[in-house]
C-alpha cells in the first residue's frame, strides 16, 4: 500500500522542520507555495490532509477553501498561523477549514488527523514551545468539542485563542451545555496540560466546608480537624482549578477568593503561614451572573476579575443540525461501549430530535441516546425508545404483559395533561419530580440538580424539607 501524503501550502522555512518526523512515521510530505502548484499536487498525489498557512505571500487561503468546498472528496484543510485571531479563526472555520492551529506544527497534533493509524517516529523530535495546542473539533483528541454551528465555532475559536494564557475564564450557559467540557478543553490545550486539573462544585458544600475544601486547614482548626489538609488550590498548583457553579458561593467566601485571584496567595483555615500558588482559575455558572451582581448576591469586583475572558455557550435548541451530529456521535459511542452493531435511525427519529426542546441540553441528549441504544437492541432506533411513558410500549416490547392489567392502567390514566395537572397539587408534583430525578441519577445530587435546572443547594434544601415530612431520601 502506498504511503499517505500530507500537503503543506506554506513557505518552506515554516514547515520543513516537521518533514523528517513525518517520514519516520511512514508519511510522504509535499510542499507548494502557490495556488497552481497546490492544485497540481492535489490532483497528482491525492493527499489525505492539507496544511495551509494564510500568511503565504500571493496565496488567498479563503478563496482556496471556498474552491475546496465545491470539489467532492476534497481532503480536510487545517489552517495554521503565527497569530491567534479569533475573528479570522471563525471565518476560516465557517469556510470549511477542519481546524485553526497556532504555530508551530507538532507531530502529536498532526497524527490525530491522519485517517488511519501510522507508526510512531523512530526518534521523537525535540519538544517545541507550543503557544496553544488545538485539536480539531472532529479529531480524536480526549476533550474534543463536537459541533458545526456558528455559535459553537465562535466560542471554540475564542477558547483556542486564550487556551495558552493564564487569563481567568468565566464559562456561562444552561445546565448540560458542556461548560466543564470546555474547561477541560482549555486546560488540555494549554501549557499546563501535564499539571493537575482540579474541579470543585461550589454549590455542593456549605460555606465552612467549602472554605476548607478550597484552601485546606491546619490540624485543630476546628472540631474534627485531626490532621492538616491541603485544599483544592494547593492541589492544583501549577495547573488549573475549575470553580463550578461559582454564583452559589457565599459572599464571605467570595472576598477570600478575590484575594487569591489578585495576589495568588491564601491562608489555610486555622493557619498562620501564607501559601503562594500558581493556578489558572476557570469558573462556570448557569445563572445570569450580571443579574446576580445587581441583586447583591455576587461581588461586582469578583465578577470583573473572573470575567476576563467570557465564554457563553449556546443551548442545544439553538444549535440547529448539531443535534443530529451529536446524536450520531453518542449512538456510535454507546454501541461501541456495549458491543452492539451499528444502529440506524427510523425515518421519524431525526424529525423528533430536531423538534424536541432539549431542556437538559447535550447532557439530556447523551442520556437519551444511551437509553435508546440499549432499548433498540438490533435497531433501528425509534422515537419510542426515547420516551419512557407506559403509552410508548406494547406487549411485544415488554415481553409477558398481562393485558387486563394494561387495560386497567390505561383506564385509570388521566385522559389529558390538563386532567393530570388538575388532580395533583403543585408541591406534590415538584416532590415527585425531584425524587424521580434522584432515582434516575442513582442518588447523584449534582446530576439530579442539573436535570431539574436548579442549584444543588436548592435541591438539598428541598430534600431536607421532605425528610422532616418523613420521606426517605
Amino acid at each position: 500500500m502506498s504511503a499517505k501524503t500530507v500537503l503543506f501550502i506554506a513557505e518552506p522555512q515554516s514547515v520543513t522542520g516537521i518533514f523528517p518526523t513525518l517520514q519516520q512515521a511512514g508519511l510522504q510530505a509535499g510542499l507548494a507555495d502557490n495556488l497552481m502548484g497546490a492544485l497540481g499536487f492535489i490532483k497528482k498525489s491525492n493527499p489525505c490532509l492539507i496544511f495551509c498557512r494564510p500568511e503565504l505571500q500571493g496565496f488567498d487561503a479563503k478563496a482556496f477553501l471556498q474552491k475546496a468546498q465545491t470539489i467532492e472528496g476534497f481532503p480536510p484543510v487545517v489552517i495554521f498561523s503565527g497569530s491567534g485571531n479569533a475573528e479570522a479563526a471563525t471565518e476560516f472555520l465557517e469556510l470549511g477549514a477542519r481546524d485553526y492551529w497556532i504555530e508551530p506544527l507538532i507531530w502529536e497534533k498532526i497524527k490525530l488527523l491522519i485517517p488511519e493509524d501510522v507508526p510512531e517516529p523512530a526518534v521523537e523530535p525535540e519538544p517545541a514551545v507550543v503557544k496553544t495546542a488545538v485539536p480539531s473539533p472532529s479529531s480524536h483528541g480526549k476533550f474534543r468539542i463536537i459541533g458545526r454551528h456558528n455559535a459553537v465555532l465562535r466560542v471554540l475559536a475564542l477558547a483556542r485563542q486564550v487556551a495558552g494564557s493564564k487569563a481567568t475564564v468565566l464559562i456561562s450557559g444552561e445546565s448540560g451545555t458542556g461548560k466543564e467540557m470546555f474547561a477541560r478543553y482549555l486546560h488540555h490545550n494549554s501549557n499546563r496540560t501535564d499539571k493537575p486539573f482540579v474541579a470543585i462544585n461550589c454549590a455542593a458544600l456549605p460555606e465552612h466546608l467549602l472554605e476548607s475544601e478550597l484552601f485546606g486547614h491546619e490540624k485543630g482548626a476546628f472540631t474534627g480537624a485531626i490532621n492538616r489538609k491541603l485544599g483544592k488550590f494547593e492541589l492544583a498548583d501549577g495547573g488549573t482549578i475549575l470553580l463550578d457553579e461559582i454564583t452559589e458561593m457565599d459572599l464571605g467566601l467570595q472576598a477570600k477568593l478575590l484575594r487569591v485571584l489578585q495576589e495568588s496567595e491564601f491562608d489555610r483555615v486555622g493557619g498562620v503561614e501564607t501559601v503562594k500558588i500558581d493556578v489558572r482559575v476557570l469558573a462556570t455558572t448557569n445563572r445570569d451572573i450580571e443579574t446576580t451582581v445587581n441583586e447583591g448576591k455576587f461581588r461586582q469586583d469578583l465578577f470583573y476579575r473572573l470575567n476576563v475572558i467570557p465564554l457563553a455557550l449556546p443551548p442545544l435548541k439553538e444549535r440547529g443540525d448539531d443535534v443530529l451530529l451529536l446524536a450520531e456521535y453518542f449512538t456510535n459511542k454507546f454501541t461501541a461501549t456495549y458491543g452492539l452493531g451499528q444502529l440506524a435511525f427510523a425515518e421519524d427519529v431525526k424529525d423528533w430530535l430536531m423538534s424536541y426542546g432539549w431542556p437538559g441540553n447535550v447532557r439530556e441528549l447523551q442520556n437519551l441516546m444511551e437509553r435508546a441504544v440499549l432499548l433498540a437492541g438490533e435497531g433501528p432506533i425509534q422515537t419510542r425508545h426515547f420516551l419512557m411513558g407506559d403509552e410508548q410500549w406494547t406487549p411485544d416490547d415488554l415481553g409477558q404483559v398481562d393485558a387486563d392489567q394494561q387495560a386497567a392502567s390505561e383506564a385509570a390514566a388521566p385522559s389529558s395533561p390538563d386532567e393530570a395537572l388538575s388532580v395533583m397539587p403543585l408541591h406534590e408534583m415538584e416532590k415527585r419530580l425531584i425524587l424521580k430525578s434522584l432515582e434516575e441519577t442513582t442518588g447523584n445530587r449534582t446530576r439530579a440538580a442539573e436535570l431539574l435546572g436548579i442549584s444543588v443547594r436548592t435541591l438539598r434544601n428541598k430534600l431536607n424539607e421532605y425528610k422532616k415530612q418523613g420521606v426517605e431520601v
